[in-house]
């Protein structure tokens, strides 16, 4: 019985997987965010974002979707955190704390996330860096038991020690390979991390000021969502529509709709 519960359960993951998939491939080619703002579905919004992720030269990284984007397409917050829970818990995805401000969380999916750590493994490798081993043991023993966005140092140590004989070097290629950073407040613990995401957090920070203070600048600090989306940032390797997605779920932009289409707000103090 317990198998069958097992692959029933897997049988559901999958078609849930590919439904939501097909779902998302019909929207992949939208590009106006006004015909494809707000989504029923945590699963979907998702699968969309990921597909419509800026394509950044130079910088080698899988698809991320901010928390805050989820925020502004699918209305329920209260369903975004319990999907997002399940989700994670059942390892579909990967939730990371970013530096760009308190309460910002990046969403990765699991299988892009294993893709990034093969990536810096490889470049690892190129280096003709040692120790290559731990990246084997951190995605088979860390990555698949610790679905928390920290761990401690002496759990790090403990997970990593089921793959063979740990030395602080192991722990040092993890950090520089990107995959671990430690927190200031407590050096015994560690935040996972994205690799090669330090330039586009930049772009977080620049984008969102550089927006806000486009609109800010206009008479009444509002713009009609399509005329906006066309712009181009100056300091944000991000699209328009990655940040306009992060604003108005963050709060700090609202969208309003009149005759002649959606207007986009600042959020008044």
């Amino acid at each position: 019985m317990e198998n069958y519960g097992s692959e029933s359960s897997k049988g559901k993951k999958r078609r849930r997987e590919e439904e939501s998939a097909a779902e998302s491939s019909d929207f992949d080619q939208i590009l106006s965010l006004e015909k494809s703002l707000t989504f029923s579905d945590t699963m979907v919004a998702l699968r969309i974002m990921r597909a419509q992720f800026p394509q950044i030269d130079k910088v080698s990284i899988q698809p991320f979707i901010l928390q805050s984007q989820l925020y502004s397409s699918v209305k329920d917050r209260t369903r975004v955190d319990r999907d997002l829970e399940s989700l994670k818990r059942e390892k579909v995805l990967r939730i990371f704390k970013l530096n760009t401000g308190q309460d910002d969380h990046a969403i990765m999916f699991s299988e892009d996330y294993s893709s990034q750590i093969e990536r810096v493994k490889k470049r690892s490798q190129e280096k003709k860096l040692g120790n290559l081993e731990v990246f084997e043991w951190f995605k088979t023993h860390v990555i698949d038991f610790k679905l928390e966005p920290s761990i401690e140092h002496h759990e790090l140590w403990t997970l990593l020690s089921l793959g063979g004989k740990v030395k602080d070097e192991h722990i040092s290629l993890l950090i520089n390979a990107g995959l671990l950073t430690r927190q200031l407040i407590d050096p015994n613990m560690y935040w996972f991390t994205i690799p090669n995401i330090g330039s586009i957090l930049k772009g977080i920070s620049q984008g969102r000021k550089e927006v806000l203070s486009l609109l800010n600048r206009r008479r009444y600090k509002e713009m009609m969502l399509a005329s906006l989306e066309k712009k181009h940032l100056r300091l944000s390797s991000l699209d328009m529509r990655f940040h306009l997605r992060d604003l108005i779920g963050s709060g700090h932009l609202k969208i309003v709709q009149t005759p002649t289409g959606l207007v986009v707000q600042v959020s008044k103090d």
